[in-house]
């Protein structure tokens, strides 16, 4: 990847967060918004051990991050009632809503690359 082509992609993804922790809300940290996206984005079911390997993070890692995602209501936590030994990570309404607002902030950063007023993040 060319330096230009880093830039852009680390000058959007600044842009994207700030806009982000300005907004009323919660901020989630890295590692509960890679949890969340990957929920979101891959296709179901996933499980705290599943979610584990495919981020090669630990179980008591990921089972932190769903405390605070399940408090704040964006994924729950249901035992497999085909295998009562693991636990399955469901998505939520409010979840998708954080993620869809979450995309409209990224295209908002995207199009103040492009050129558009930065106060359109807002």
């Amino acid at each position: 990847m060319q330096a230009a082509d880093q830039h852009r992609a680390l000058n959007l993804w600044r842009l994207a967060t700030v806009a982000g922790v300005r907004r009323d809300g919660p901020d989630l940290t890295a590692r509960q918004m890679a949890i969340l996206l990957t929920a979101y984005l891959t296709p179901p079911p996933h499980t705290v051990r599943g979610l584990a390997e495919s981020m090669n993070i630990s179980k008591p890692a990921v089972t932190r991050a769903l405390d605070r995602l399940g408090e704040l209501g964006f994924l729950r936590r249901k035992v497999d009632e085909a295998d009562r030994r693991s636990v399955l990570v469901q998505r939520t309404v409010k979840g998708s809503v954080f993620l869809s607002e979450f995309a409209e902030l990224v295209h908002g950063a995207e199009r103040v690359l492009d050129g558009a007023d930065p106060a359109d993040l807002l």
